[in-house]
C-alpha cells in the first residue's frame, strides 16, 4: 500500500502518523518543501522516500512528485496532509490520480465553505445557528432584524478565528460594511455557549473507531484581545454530543478520516436550538484538531490515536482498546508582554509530576497558541481549573 503524506513534518508531532503507518507495513511517501536534512530522525526512519518541492503552493510540482511516486512504487492508495490549509489540494490530487480513499474535488466545497456546510446541517435536521451570506447592506440589516445583535462575521472559507469579528451594534455593522472584504463572508447569529469539539476517527461505514471531546475558548477573543489560550480534552464524551457527532459524520458522508467537528454547548437557551446544556453545530473540519491536541487525546484516554488511524488505513478496524485510565489533559499558554504571578520554576515544582508536554511554540503560532505552553494530565475538573489559574494567573 502506498500512502502519500503531504507536509509530513508540520506540525512536527505528525511524524507519528508516518511512524505508525510504516509499522503497519505501508509505504509512506513524503512530499514537502523542507530540506530532507532538516527532518527529524523518527520521520526520516518512517518515510520510504521523500520528495522535496520548491513550494507546496505550486500544484504542478506537487503533482509531478506524486506522479514520480506512482511511477516508482505503483498505484497510489492514499493522499493526505492532515492539514486544513492543504485539504483542497489533497482533494485535487486524489481526483487527478483516481484515489478514492478520501474526499475528491467535487465534494471539497461542502467541507471548506461554511455556507455549504449549513445546508447539510439543515437537511440532516442538526441544530445550527442561522446564517446569512454577506451581500448588500440592506440584506444584512434584514438578517439583523431577524436574529438581533450581536452577530458574528467570518470568512466563508477559513480556519481558526482569522479575520472574524463580533458586531454588537449599528456602529460595528456600518464599520464592517464600510470596509467590506473582497472575499466571501458569512454572518451568523451569536450563540451563548461553550465550544466543544467531537473528534473521531471513522471507518469505511462512517462509524467511529475512536471518539473524544475537547473544550475550547472562543479563539476569536484569544486573537483579537490578545488573551492567553487554555483548553482541555475531557475523559469522556457526553451522550448528547456523541449522538450529534455521529449524525454529523453520517450527514457529511465522512469515511476513513480523522475529523474535528465543532459544536456549541448552550449556556443560554435559544429558540430553535435547544435548552441549556444542549449542543448545536458550529462547523466541520475534516482533519485532526490543531496543534498538539491529538497527543492530548492520547494522554486523556490512555491510547494512541496515531496507531488507531494507521490501523484504520491498513485494516479498516481498531486493533487495540483504550486503557482503563481516563483523565483531563489541559493546555495553558503564556504570551510575551503579559505579567504572571508564578515563574516557570514554580510551575514545574508544583505540577512537574503531572506535566506531559512543555515547550516554546513555533513563532507562527504565538498569536493563537501562545509562546510557551504547559500541558498536564489531571484527574478532576477542579484540578484542571486550578492548573489554568496557576499557569496564567
Amino acid at each position: 500500500m502506498n500512502f502519500v503524506f503531504i507536509s509530513p513534518n508540520f506540525p512536527h508531532t505528525y511524524w507519528q502518523f508516518c511512524d505508525r503507518l510504516h509499522r503497519n507495513g505501508i509505504n509512506v511517501l513524503g512530499i514537502g518543501d523542507s530540506p530532507y536534512d532538516s527532518l527529524e530522525a523518527p520521520l526520516k526512519a518512517a518515510l520510504t522516500e521523500y520528495y522535496k518541492v520548491d513550494s507546496l503552493e505550486n500544484y504542478d510540482q506537487v503533482y509531478r512528485a506524486t506522479a514520480y511516486f506512482a511511477f516508482r512504487y505503483g498505484r497510489i492508495d492514499w493522499i493526505e496532509s492532515m492539514n486544513e490549509y492543504w485539504l483542497e489540494q489533497d482533494a485535487r490530487l486524489r481526483t487527478d490520480f483516481n484515489v478514492t480513499t478520501g474526499i475528491q474535488s467535487d465534494r471539497i466545497g461542502f467541507i471548506k465553505e461554511k455556507s455549504l456546510m449549513k445546508g447539510i446541517y439543515l437537511k440532516a435536521k442538526i441544530p445550527t445557528a442561522r446564517q446569512h451570506i454577506v451581500s448588500t447592506v440592506e440584506a444584512g440589516r434584514a438578517f439583523i432584524e431577524e436574529v438581533g445583535y450581536p452577530v458574528i462575521v467570518k470568512p466563508d472559507i477559513g480556519v481558526g478565528a482569522t479575520n472574524t469579528w463580533k458586531l454588537e451594534n449599528d456602529a460595528d455593522f456600518e464599520a464592517f460594511y464600510e470596509h467590506l472584504p473582497e472575499h466571501p463572508y458569512v454572518m451568523e447569529e451569536f450563540i451563548e455557549g461553550v465550544i466543544c469539539s467531537y473528534d473521531a476517527i471513522t471507518d469505511t461505514r462512517c462509524e467511529p473507531l475512536f471518539e473524544s471531546m475537547t473544550v475550547w475558548p472562543p479563539v476569536m477573543d484569544i486573537v483579537n484581545r490578545d488573551l492567553d489560550l487554555m483548553y482541555y480534552t475531557c475523559p469522556d464524551v457526553p451522550e448528547k454530543l456523541r449522538r450529534l457527532g455521529r449524525e454529523t459524520v453520517k450527514a457529511f458522508g465522512v469515511d476513513r478520516r480523522f475529523v474535528h467537528l465543532e459544536f456549541f454547548r448552550l449556556t443560554r437557551a435559544r429558540k430553535g436550538l435547544g435548552d441549556v446544556g444542549d449542543f448545536c453545530a458550529l462547523e466541520v473540519n475534516m482533519r485532526p484538531a490543531g496543534g498538539y491536541t491529538p497527543d492530548m487525546m492520547n494522554f486523556a484516554h490512555s491510547t494512541d490515536v496515531y496507531q488507531i488511524y494507521a490501523d484504520m488505513v491498513a485494516s479498516d478496524a481498531r486493533i487495540k482498546p483504550e486503557g482503563p485510565e481516563h483523565y483531563y489533559c489541559v493546555y495553558a499558554s503564556r504570551k510575551d508582554g503579559h505579567i504572571y504571578q508564578h515563574t516557570h520554576e514554580e510551575i514545574m515544582a508544583r505540577y512537574g509530576e503531572n506535566m506531559v508536554m512543555q515547550e516554546e511554540m513555533p513563532e507562527m503560532n504565538w498569536p493563537q497558541m501562545g509562546r510557551y505552553m504547559y500541558t498536564a494530565k489531571l484527574k478532576t475538573f477542579e484540578e484542571t481549573e486550578a492548573f489554568i489559574k496557576w499557569v496564567q494567573g
